[in-house]
Protein backbone atom coordinates (compact mmCIF):
# COMPACT_ATOMS: atom_id res chain seq x y z
CA UNK A 1 0.00 0.00 0.00
CA UNK A 2 1.03 3.95 -0.82
CA UNK A 3 1.01 6.66 1.02
CA UNK A 4 -1.29 9.56 -0.10
CA UNK A 5 -0.17 12.44 -0.10
CA UNK A 6 -2.71 15.53 -2.06
CA UNK A 7 -1.83 19.27 -2.86
CA UNK A 8 -4.45 21.93 -1.96
CA UNK A 9 -5.83 21.70 -5.29
CA UNK A 10 -5.67 18.14 -6.14
CA UNK A 11 -7.89 15.45 -6.12
CA UNK A 12 -10.23 13.60 -8.36
CA UNK A 13 -13.40 15.81 -8.79
CA UNK A 14 -16.09 13.64 -8.74
CA UNK A 15 -20.16 14.31 -8.08
CA UNK A 16 -22.45 17.63 -8.46
CA UNK A 17 -20.48 19.54 -10.81
CA UNK A 18 -16.88 18.71 -9.62
CA UNK A 19 -18.18 19.84 -6.02
CA UNK A 20 -16.78 16.79 -4.29
CA UNK A 21 -13.06 16.27 -3.85
CA UNK A 22 -11.76 13.06 -3.78
CA UNK A 23 -8.70 12.97 -0.62
CA UNK A 24 -8.45 9.36 0.10
CA UNK A 25 -9.46 5.80 -0.69
CA UNK A 26 -7.97 2.96 1.74
CA UNK A 27 -9.31 -0.09 2.54
CA UNK A 28 -10.17 1.20 6.12
CA UNK A 29 -11.55 4.60 5.26
CA UNK A 30 -12.43 7.15 2.08
CA UNK A 31 -12.33 10.93 2.66
CA UNK A 32 -13.83 13.59 0.55
CA UNK A 33 -13.81 16.85 0.70
CA UNK A 34 -18.11 18.30 0.41
CA UNK A 35 -18.97 21.57 -0.89
CA UNK A 36 -22.97 22.42 -0.66
CA UNK A 37 -24.04 25.40 -1.92
CA UNK A 38 -26.17 28.39 0.16
CA UNK A 39 -28.88 26.62 -1.86
CA UNK A 40 -28.80 23.50 -0.72
CA UNK A 41 -31.74 21.88 1.48
CA UNK A 42 -30.44 18.32 3.28
CA UNK A 43 -29.23 15.23 3.50
CA UNK A 44 -32.76 13.78 4.90
CA UNK A 45 -31.43 11.71 8.05
CA UNK A 46 -30.60 8.23 7.52
CA UNK A 47 -28.06 5.34 8.43
CA UNK A 48 -25.19 3.16 7.07
CA UNK A 49 -25.34 -0.37 8.39
CA UNK A 50 -21.32 -0.92 7.92
CA UNK A 51 -19.47 2.12 8.02
CA UNK A 52 -19.17 5.22 10.05
CA UNK A 53 -19.93 8.39 8.63
CA UNK A 54 -18.05 11.26 10.01
CA UNK A 55 -18.08 15.18 9.02
CA UNK A 56 -15.59 18.15 10.01
CA UNK A 57 -16.96 21.33 9.21
CA UNK A 58 -14.58 23.22 7.44
CA UNK A 59 -16.33 26.57 6.21
CA UNK A 60 -20.14 27.73 6.63
CA UNK A 61 -22.41 26.47 8.94
CA UNK A 62 -24.14 23.07 9.16
CA UNK A 63 -27.19 21.62 11.10
CA UNK A 64 -26.65 18.42 12.18
CA UNK A 65 -29.53 15.67 13.11
CA UNK A 66 -27.71 12.96 15.03
CA UNK A 67 -30.25 10.03 16.64
CA UNK A 68 -32.74 12.84 17.15
CA UNK A 69 -30.87 15.38 18.28
CA UNK A 70 -29.91 18.97 16.83
CA UNK A 71 -26.38 20.65 16.43
CA UNK A 72 -25.20 23.54 14.79
CA UNK A 73 -21.53 23.04 13.74
CA UNK A 74 -19.60 25.96 12.79
CA UNK A 75 -15.83 25.71 11.40
CA UNK A 76 -14.07 23.32 13.47
CA UNK A 77 -17.22 21.19 14.37
CA UNK A 78 -16.83 17.51 14.15
CA UNK A 79 -19.73 14.83 14.33
CA UNK A 80 -19.30 11.26 14.31
CA UNK A 81 -22.01 9.01 13.22
CA UNK A 82 -21.13 5.26 13.84
CA UNK A 83 -22.88 2.34 11.93
CA UNK A 84 -26.44 2.10 12.35
CA UNK A 85 -26.74 6.10 13.81
CA UNK A 86 -29.36 7.49 12.00
CA UNK A 87 -28.23 10.97 10.84
CA UNK A 88 -28.10 13.94 8.41
CA UNK A 89 -27.69 17.57 8.02
CA UNK A 90 -28.56 20.89 5.85
CA UNK A 91 -26.80 23.87 5.09
CA UNK A 92 -27.89 26.62 7.25
CA UNK A 93 -25.37 29.25 7.20
CA UNK A 94 -26.35 31.44 3.92
CA UNK A 95 -22.71 30.66 2.26
CA UNK A 96 -20.76 27.72 0.99
CA UNK A 97 -21.07 24.90 3.05
CA UNK A 98 -17.45 22.93 2.74
CA UNK A 99 -16.86 19.98 5.30
CA UNK A 100 -14.35 16.70 5.02
CA UNK A 101 -16.36 13.81 5.09
CA UNK A 102 -15.16 10.45 6.18
CA UNK A 103 -15.98 6.49 5.88
CA UNK A 104 -14.63 3.84 7.84
CA UNK A 105 -13.94 1.33 6.51
CA UNK A 106 -14.57 2.11 2.52
CA UNK A 107 -17.70 0.58 1.38
CA UNK A 108 -17.56 2.10 -2.01
CA UNK A 109 -19.01 5.41 -1.93
CA UNK A 110 -16.81 7.27 -3.93
CA UNK A 111 -17.68 4.62 -6.41
CA UNK A 112 -20.94 5.26 -6.27
CA UNK A 113 -20.47 8.71 -7.00
CA UNK A 114 -18.34 7.98 -9.52
CA UNK A 115 -20.84 6.11 -11.48
CA UNK A 116 -23.96 8.61 -10.67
Amino acid sequence: MRAIAVEPDGGERIGREGRQRVLCELPALEMLELHFAPDFEEVDPHRHPDHADCFYVVAGEAEFTIDGATMRGSPGAFVAAPSGTVHGFRNTGGTELVMLNIHAPDTGWIDRLRNQ
